[in-house]
């Protein structure tokens, strides 16, 4: 299922449908990146299926796996698989950085001919990679995996519907809706974003905005296979207003009609007070007073707050530290692909 060809009003890339060529092929392989974060319970399966389907239809590959400082035993069980599929390759954080930051690591290293991302819950089932990889052998260079149902719970559900449908009027790229990090991305699309130095990271958004030809794949989001879900609710508030901060200055644009309305309604308010002064020798109480300071000190501190958030992004960004640490590579073979890139931001 496609968007609509061409190009959108206010810049927003179209999602054309690509002209007729050859179909791809991969001439190398094809690379696999998925995140970890005490995810011990979901290592075996997870490597069992992935094999399974990539095996069984023939795919080369190559798996890269981001230990994101898991507590558990996840690394034990990610060096187990190394040390006996010469295919997976670990990269293990020297502590947590995040879901986002994981992925960036996974993007810096693949050298595939085309890029799957996928979380390591089974949520992401990998028997689609197949799917995913016709609809790029077709000629699409992005191909989203977007969500028909979910097995949350109707408040989370409706939070997910509400943040994609808030996120994708405001921005000023098009985003699709219900689509996570599940996606397959061509070589040259890994390139760019491997380039991009942001601090907070918001990877379906960054996707989204390179353009090139880009399409969606309806899949139903399977529930977690086992151990409970890492994201928690401010673990999800940070990365929806990453997603707002990142692609929009609505918000400023917000705060700016915040003010006029609050200069609108205080100068309503003025006339009023005069009216029942002079007309009615009713005069105004401290009730009233009291509320105007209330509404007037709250709108301040909502301005206040929205300019903070940008703030607080442009001086992460200034500081320029790394995106992460690496603190282990394992099963990478030496002098093959150059150098692990140690520190987030450095050339693999």
């Amino acid at each position: 299922m496609t968007g609509t060809e061409g190009s959108s009003p206010g810049g927003r890339p179209g999602r054309a449908r690509p002209a007729a060529a050859p179909r791809r092929r991969l001439v190398s392989h094809l690379s696999v990146v998925v995140p970890f974060y005490n995810e011990e319970d979901n290592v075996p399966e997870l490597h069992r299926r992935l094999t399974g389907v990539l095996n069984g239809r023939g795919i080369p590959h190559v798996l890269y796996f981001v230990n994101d400082g898991s507590r558990d035993g996840t690394l034990e069980r990610l060096r187990a698989l190394a040390s006996s599929d010469r295919r997976v390759r670990v990269l293990s954080f020297s502590r947590n950085f995040g879901h986002q930051m994981s992925i960036s690591a996974g993007l810096a290293h693949a050298d595939g001919d085309a890029v799957v991302v996928m979380d390591a819950d089974l949520q992401d089932p990998p028997e689609l990679i197949p799917d995913l990889l016709e609809r790029w052998a077709e000629g699409y260079d992005v191909v989203c995996a977007v969500r028909r149902k979910r097995k949350e719970g109707p408040l989370k559900r409706a939070a997910y519907a509400l943040f994609y449908r808030v996120l994708r009027r405001i921005s000023n790229v098009e985003m699709p809706l219900d689509s996570g990090d599940f996606s397959l991305l061509d070589a040259r699309v890994v390139g760019l974003l491997r380039a991009f130095p942001e601090r907070n990271r918001f990877v379906r958004g960054l996707r989204s905005w390179v353009g090139f030809r880009q399409t969606e794949l309806a899949y139903e989001r399977m529930p977690r296979r086992a151990g409970e879900p890492k994201y928690r609710v401010r673990h999800l508030l940070k990365l929806a207003l990453d997603g707002f901060f990142a692609f929009s200055t609505v918000p400023l644009q917000l705060s700016t009609w915040l003010g006029f309305l609050a200069a609108g309604l205080g100068f309503l308010y003025l006339v009023y007070a005069l009216a029942s002064r002079f007309l009615y020798q009713n005069p105004a109480g401290w009730t009233s007073l009291a509320a105007i300071i209330l509404f007037l000190g709250g709108t301040q501190l909502i301005l206040l707050g929205v300019l903070g958030e940008y703030v607080g992004r442009i001086y992460e960004e200034v500081k320029q530290r790394p995106l992460y640490i690496v603190d282990e590579a394992i099963g990478f073979p030496e002098g093959e692909h150059g150098a692990v890139a140690r520190l987030g931001g450095e050339g693999p």
